[in-house]
């Protein structure tokens, strides 16, 4: 959302007002830093220990609280977070518009991914504004029966922001420098393996085949495999006590937007199961081998930059050996075109709000 709201500030015809939950305080500090961006309200959600019940109550409680200072005439949300359905139910009770960034994303099992799925199709019921970042996306709001002159096919604006940091590192030489330095274990001879791995339905069983699948590869000497680690316990349990200590692993802390791109840029091949990086690294020319059983983004699949190899442990390993053995297939998935835009997304959304289209 960062990007949209620096290009919605730009607009004279609109007053812009952000609130944020405060859930991962130093992931979303360094993010509002990197765009400039300064919240003006802060709900201050997280507490130890709380689950999805307690952060829909203390959303929906923060969201009134907003509301009595400020009577917004619309709200936008993005994606399919528990924030996004809880401030689309309190925008709903205060009688204020809903407007849902990245919307109609579909995998049709309300459990893969969980929540997720039912985040975002509830969301689609209380929002009267629909930015489909695809027409596949825009084809599975109408046939939930969406009227049409609600959605607009925009891109994602994930790619905006991605473009945006991507193109303000090409000319910095002192960033590039000060990443060279904060990465300076990588060797250039080696293929570079991006992993993230945090949804909650692989946690368990599936956490435990995904870790044993990355030791395996990181017994090849040509790889390397750098994995910022989420901060869940059911993360970092099982990937400490599976790949700790091991030669060509490096498990680091999770990282800021701008080191997260840049390790993107040089990587050879991502495994993830993230919702983002599906749109992101093919913008990069980067393959992603995607370690979940279904996928709300069917375009990447379908264009071919991203490859379901679920959470099973061979499935993972042969994948990414592929990708890593043979060029022709490497080259085939790098060079797909990425379906989720050309970084306009932003500006497309400002056009409507301000009575544009």
């Amino acid at each position: 959302m960062a990007p949209l709201i620096v290009e919605l500030k730009k607009l004279s015809k609109l007053d812009v007002k952000l609130c944020i939950t405060g859930q991962h305080r130093e992931m979303l500090d360094q993010v509002l830093a990197l765009f400039n961006l300064t919240p003006d309200f802060d709900l201050e959600v997280m507490r130890k220990g709380q689950d999805l019940t307690d952060i829909t109550i203390a959303v929906l409680n923060g969201m009134r609280d907003v509301f009595r200072l400020y009577k917004p005439d619309r709200v936008l949300v993005h994606g399919d977070t528990t924030t996004t359905l809880s401030a689309s139910l309190a925008s709903f009770y205060a009688g204020v518009k809903v407007g849902h960034v990245e919307a109609g994303l579909r995998t049709g099992n309300m459990l893969s991914p969980w929540p997720e799925e039912a985040n975002r199709q509830m969301t689609s019921v209380l929002a009267d504004r629909h930015y489909a970042p695809t027409n596949q996306a825009r084809d599975n709001l109408l046939a939930e029966n969406v009227s049409a002159d609600q959605i607009i096919v925009t891109g994602n604006t994930v790619i905006d922001a991605l473009l945006l940091v991507s193109s303000s590192l090409a000319g910095n030489d002192s960033a590039m420098s000060s990443l060279a330095q904060q990465f300076y274990f990588l060797d250039p001879n080696k293929k570079l393996i991006l992993v993230t791995g945090h949804r909650r339905e692989n946690f368990g069983d599936s956490f435990e085949s995904i870790c044993i699948a990355l030791a395996k590869l990181a017994s090849r000497s040509d790889v390397q495999i750098v994995y910022p680690v989420h901060m869940n316990p059911n993360v970092r349990e099982p990937v400490s006590r599976h790949l700790r200590g091991l030669e060509n692993v490096f498990l680091l802390e999770p990282l800021e937007y701008l080191p997260f791109v840049h390790l993107m840029n040089i990587s050879y091949l991502i495994i993830s199961d993230s919702g983002g990086i599906q749109e992101e690294a093919p913008a990069l020319g980067k393959p992603v081998l995607l370690m979940r059983e279904t996928t709300e983004r069917p375009e990447a699949v379908e264009s071919g930059t991203v490859r379901l190899v679920g959470t099973n442990t061979e499935k993972i390993v042969n994948a990414a050996i592929l990708l890593i053995d043979n060029e022709e297939e490497y080259r085939r998935m790098s060079i797909a075109t990425n379906p989720y835009g050309t970084g306009t997304s932003c500006k497309t959304i400002g056009e409507d709000l301000c009575g544009g289209r």
